[in-house]
């Protein structure tokens, strides 16, 4: 068994996935490895009826700081030759880059599935959340927050114009003029402020966010999980369609959930006077 410590750790219990990014020492900047982990359980519980919510957080005192800067001067470096001038076989060729792009467009996955995928996926941000963190928290669908965190788009301060999805999942939340603020100038913001500018959904003393996201993602996995989905589906058709588009997906959804075995037990429950018991079927 290797004794290489994990860049993300898994846990189940009690219906919920914990993954935990773990790279304390660079305020889990993502890896290679943590994506694909990522990935990796992200993927496997979109299907698993047993994973009722996610939880995503971060070991040691950060949430992400996004891209390792230590990694992007040893890439720019390894480009260019002592005189300076770049290789022949430098990744700035055609191939190279489109090699990379493709290769970020896989990772961002990490982001798509975390806002699309039918379970409810809670970030505990527990600590900075910068450039890619951010955006990874944002994809989240609900966000509770340490008083300790901070949160800042942080682009701008290496000369690069963002990626997983913040663009988008920053304008949804805080509408596109402040949006635009925060990518230009890479503020960072404290947990109140952006629980104001509605970033985040709570903010929680940093001794209680282990058991406040804890606590909330248990309601959700023990709740009708299958109706959940498809709030969730119907929740994101809402970013960018119509009414009538919602109706006629609404009637679609509500048809179906209402021949779950939870909607019956629900019901059952209200008219005899106690608390339902949800399986997700």
């Amino acid at each position: 068994m290797s004794s290489e410590p994990r860049d993300l750790i898994a846990d189940r219990r009690d219906g919920v996935l914990y993954l935990t990014m773990n790279r304390p020492d660079k305020l889990n900047a993502l890896s290679d490895q943590m994506i694909a982990g990522l990935l990796e359980e992200l993927g496997r519980a979109a299907h698993d009826r047993e994973v009722g919510a996610v939880v995503l957080t971060g070991a040691g005192r950060g949430f992400c700081a996004g891209g390792d800067i230590g990694r992007m001067r040893e890439r720019n470096e390894g480009g260019v030759s002592n005189g300076g001038a770049q290789t022949a076989s430098a990744s700035a060729g055609e191939a190279g880059i489109q090699t990379r792009i493709s290769s970020l467009r896989r990772s961002e996955e990490v982001s798509l599935l975390l806002h699309e995928m039918p379970k409810v996926t809670i970030g505990a941000i527990n600590g900075p959340a910068a450039g890619a963190g951010l955006s990874i928290a944002l994809a989240c669908d609900i966000r509770i927050a340490s008083d300790a965190a901070r949160f800042g788009t942080a682009f701008a301060r290496v000369g690069f114009s963002g990626d997983f999805g913040g663009t988008y999942l920053l304008t949804q939340l805080v509408g596109t003029a402040k949006a635009r603020e925060l990518y230009f100038t890479a503020e960072v913001l404290g947990a109140e402020e952006a629980l104001k500018l509605g970033m985040v959904n709570r903010v929680v003393p940093a001794a209680n966010l282990t058991d406040e996201a804890s606590a909330f993602a248990k309601r959700i996995a023990s709740g009708p999980t299958v109706a959940f989905s498809y709030m969730k589906a119907h929740l994101n058709l809402a970013l960018k369609s119509d009414l009538r588009t919602i109706l006629d997906r609404e009637s679609y959804g509500q048809t179906l959930t209402g021949l779950t075995e939870d909607h019956k037990e629900a019901v059952k429950a209200f008219l005899e006077k106690r608390e339902a018991k949800f399986n997700g079927r």
